[in-house]
């Protein structure tokens, strides 16, 4: 089974390398069997795991039952967007079609490697690396089209997550130092040695480390105050990079944090970090509801959608109690395939359209039959209606706070989530539902069956998630939970 981990971990940077040297076509085909393959092996990953802890191969790559949760994610996401880029990619003639297409499948598989990498890697010091990976080539990747917005935006995101990871290495630095009162000055920073001497480390140092840790990666994350960098960023970045933005790379900066509450809870008890995660986690959701009342272009709308989810997950896991763990990670899984079906309808849209104003598309349901509606239903899906994955997921989280009595937390939680919803599903809806403009002369029909086909994918699984969690799923999830602490 050890093989399944690196192949996972090399498969994608293969690919990667391929696609840059290879015809688009070959490239193309080899992206969409990559991702696919990999979200095969996870799936196998999921069945073992459930009668097995841990997984391990060698010292560097090791997988647990949290672990496999966020690989979960990333690895559909991968294969999802990799079925819509084949159909989005739309190049002109010549050698620069030529060229442009193999720098982006390259870049779109080596973002996808350091995706799925991230969670794969065994100790805090590797995954710092991984996400700085992630941070180098996806700013690469917002600025591919060369564009001013996109160069802007690249060049926002670059200073702002440099900031936050230096924080986060600040963090691990401390976090080194406190291990090093009970081990010495040489260890590695391996998760199983961390947990088992966290009881001994020095409290102060260890709530600076939290805190620095949750600041710095929260940046990635999205979390308020240094959140900027992402509505730019997912706004101006091609459409499939956008999709991987938000529904994966937020919540791989989400697991480092929780591999920081993991340690900090077994040195400091679950009260300090509870409360950290609960005022970054209500500041983002709030910020985000009430930036999504005034938004009119697509995916800044949908950048603000992510997060408001990122507040979510914060706040759940402030809940602390199994129920409400369970649900954030079940949140993980429905988040990712509603905002990526979300994209790739909003890159549906943008290439029947050409714009991405929403006061400016008008008739998306008939005039795209497919995908249209099926945004529609993504963006339910992402306002938590019943019967998507994200409202199994925030009721479990609401049903968390009330069983640990964080009345208050959880009623915040409900009504930034209703304002949110408002402002998501109105102007999504009326876009899509209002009728065409007299004399428009659109086509009716689909841009690509590739995109149809990704957008069936994500709401099949938001449909799954939501309407019955297979059982070896839930049993993952309800391990993860027992691993971040959850009580009963």
């Amino acid at each position: 089974m050890s093989a399944i981990l690196v192949t996972l971990a090399v498969m994608p940077f293969v690919v990667s390398v391929v696609a840059w040297r290879s015809p688009v076509w070959l490239g193309k085909a080899l992206t969409v069997a990559s991702g696919v393959a990999s979200f095969a092996l996870c799936l196998v990953l999921v069945g073992f795991l459930g009668s097995h802890r841990t997984l391990d191969a060698g010292p560097w790559l090791s997988v647990d039952a949290l672990s496999t949760v966020f690989l979960l994610a990333t690895s559909f996401l991968y294969a999802a967007t990799a079925m819509f880029a084949v159909g989005y990619l739309h190049l002109p003639a010549g050698p620069d079609g030529e060229r442009y297409g193999r720098r982006f499948l390259a870049g779109l598989n080596l973002f996808s490697w350091s995706l799925v990498i991230a969670p794969l890697v065994n100790g805090l010091a590797l995954l710092w690396v991984a996400i700085e990976v992630t941070t180098i080539v996806s700013a690469l990747l917002v600025a591919i089209d060369d564009t001013d917005g996109a160069t802007e935006a690249a060049w926002k995101y670059v200073l702002l997550a440099s900031l936050g990871l230096g924080i986060a290495l600040f963090a691990t630095i401390f976090l080194y130092y406190a291990g090093s009162t009970v081990y010495g000055s040489a260890y590695n920073l391996s998760y199983v040695k961390l947990l088992s001497a966290a009881g001994r480390f020095p409290p102060d140092v260890m709530r600076l480390a939290f805190v620095l840790g949750v600041l710095g990666y929260g940046t990635k994350m999205g979390l308020v105050p240094i959140h900027t960098w992402l509505p730019d960023a997912h706004s101006e970045a091609p459409t499939p990079i956008s999709a991987l933005l938000s529904g994966s790379l937020l919540t791989t900066s989400f697991y480092a944090i929780l591999r920081f509450m993991q340690i900090a809870q077994r040195t400091l008890g679950p009260a300090f970090p509870h409360d950290v995660l609960l005022v970054f986690g209500v500041a983002s959701l709030a910020l985000a509801a009430l930036y999504v009342l005034s938004q009119r272009d697509l995916k800044r709308l949908l950048a603000y959608s992510s997060i408001e989810h990122m507040g979510i997950l914060a706040i759940g896991t402030s809940f602390g109690v199994a129920i409400a763990l369970v649900g954030v990670l079940l949140h993980v899984l429905a988040h990712a395939a509603a905002k990526g079906t979300a994209f790739f309808g909003a890159g549906s849209l943008l290439r029947k359209f050409r714009t991405k104003d929403l006061s400016r598309i008008r008739g998306g349901i008939s005039l795209l039959p497919w995908s249209g509606p099926m945004l529609v239903l993504a963006v339910l899906g992402l306002s938590a209606m019943p019967p998507f994955g994200t409202f199994r997921s925030e009721f479990l989280i609401v049903r968390g706070g009330l069983a640990s009595s964080s009345y208050g937390a959880a009623a915040v939680l409900v009504i930034l989530v209703t304002v949110a919803f408002l402002g998501l599903s109105w102007y999504t809806t009326q876009a899509m539902t209002t009728a065409t403009s007299p004399g428009s002369e659109l086509p009716r029909g689909e841009t690509s069956l590739w995109i149809v086909a990704s957008m069936v994918l994500g709401i099949a699984a938001l449909v799954v998630l939501g309407v019955h969690v297979p059982g070896q799923l839930s049993h993952l999830l309800t391990r993860a939970a027992g691993e971040l602490g959850g009580t009963r």
